[in-house]
């Protein structure tokens, strides 16, 4: 059993004296695991940090072993470690991938748009929106989506600034009702309207948040969601509120 494919690294682990455990997500087998052999050696180790890309060659006896590894590198995003902001955005997105995504399932949209976010580590202007367009991709992808084209209640588009947290459907003011202190925000950039202030993306961050801790997680096992996803966040608004 063999394939080739290209990919970028979700995380490593040692495996033995000399070898590790490499996961990654790759364009056309999706989130896969294999053993690189010398992988802890001074030329491994850099190619095989968090977000590198890479040319992946998968060999195995039978397909249901661990099988190995053998990569080329093909793009370092070693620059991210050297930016706390980034490297914490970097971390969150390759920790909810390997939380989320199951075991050698394909998805070549989600990888795209993965991959796209990962190019622009280090341009902190731009990285907190595409993060928050990559979170509600993530959701999508996963069954998760969000419904925020009418209110759930009226059936109006306008006045649209809830989110139901059972449904995922936005709700206008009209229709929350006494409801109201039990939705969750819709910010407008998350229906993609007007600019991006800091302010409405933090915002929106706490209500994809919600469907990722409280719909996704508990259907994967009710295991919490990555610290690192709660340390990006948490990075992001100090940095919005520092002086």
């Amino acid at each position: 059993m063999d394939w080739r494919d290209q990919g970028f690294v979700l995380s490593t682990r040692k495996h033995g004296e000399t070898s590790v455990i490499l996961e990654v997500f790759a364009a056309e087998h999706g989130r896969h695991s294999g053993v690189v052999r010398g992988g802890v050696s001074r030329k491994m180790t850099p190619i095989l940090q968090p977000g590198g890309q890479l040319d992946l060659s998968w060999r195995a006896r039978l397909a249901d072993h661990i099988g190995s590894f053998t990569v080329e590198p093909m793009r370092s995003r070693a620059a991210a470690l050297s930016d706390r902001f980034a490297l914490a955005g970097l971390n969150s997105v390759t920790a909810l991938l390997a939380f989320c995504l199951p075991d050698r399932e394909p998805h070549p949209e989600l990888y795209a748009k993965s991959s796209q976010l990962l190019d622009l580590l280090g341009q902190n202007d731009l990285w907190p929106l595409a993060y928050l367009q990559w979170e509600m991709a993530l959701l999508t992808e996963l069954g998760y989506g969000l419904d925020l084209t009418e209110c759930a209640v009226t059936g109006s588009t306008q006045d649209l600034i809830y989110v139901s947290p059972k449904s995922g459907r936005a709700v206008s003011s009209k229709g929350a009702g006494a409801w109201a202190d039990r939705l969750l925000p819709l910010p407008p950039i998350l229906r993609g309207e007007g600019d991006a202030p800091d302010g409405e993306i933090l915002q929106a961050f706490s209500t994809t948040g919600y469907f990722l801790s409280e719909k996704l997680a508990p259907d994967l096992g009710g295991k919490p969601l990555p610290e690192a996803r709660d340390r990006f966040v948490d990075l992001f608004r100090r940095r919005l509120n520092a002086p």
